[in-house]
């Protein structure tokens, strides 16, 4: 069955990759925007996603498993989402990094509902698209985006956190 999921995976690449360069080769003005779209895409990941990965190592070895189960855990309180809500403001990359660093706080002890918050967070709250925000439509609009996304993300992180661990969920391990 692994064989077979691959070899499909591989095969469906294999005809995106016919229909970009039949585009190139006939002029399909659609296929071509879609394959520099594509290298774009592409191009922006390998600026971001090594670095990204290198910081993600790090934290894996310098941060101790009891930080994070004191500051993020089970027993953590309220200041794990302020912490969770900061540590997501300064991440870059948006959710290709956020997933990764998520997966990492979870196996360090972090409690479902902050690692929630924390996904979310990086999502809405991130310095750089804040600070962009900000220039376009104006620090009142930020404002009142932030006073209600924030306590929206918290509150449904918390819910659905709970309703988890009531269920007694457990990531799946990778291969």
């Amino acid at each position: 069955m692994k064989n077979r999921n691959g070899f499909l995976k591989v095969s469906i690449f294999l005809i995106y990759l016919a229909f970009i360069i039949g585009s190139v080769i006939y002029k399909f003005n659609p296929g071509q925007q879609i394959g520099h779209n594509f290298l774009s895409f592409l191009i922006e990941m390998l600026k971001i996603l090594p670095c990204a990965f290198i910081l993600i190592g790090l934290f894996e070895v310098w941060v101790k498993k009891e930080t994070v189960e004191k500051h993020l855990g089970d027993k953590s309180r309220f200041m794990a989402y302020v912490w969770s809500i900061l540590l997501a403001g300064t991440t870059v990359g948006g959710l290709y990094v956020a997933f990764p660093v998520a997966y990492t706080l979870y196996h360090k002890g972090a409690k479902l509902s902050v690692i929630f918050t924390y996904i979310a967070a990086s999502a809405i709250c991130r310095i750089p698209m804040t600070i962009f925000e900000i220039s376009f439509m104006g620090i009142e609009f930020t404002l009142v985006r932030l006073a209600v996304s924030i306590p929206l993300v918290i509150i449904s992180s918390i819910w659905l956190g709970g309703y988890l661990e009531k269920i007694e969920f457990k990531m799946m391990e990778g291969n």
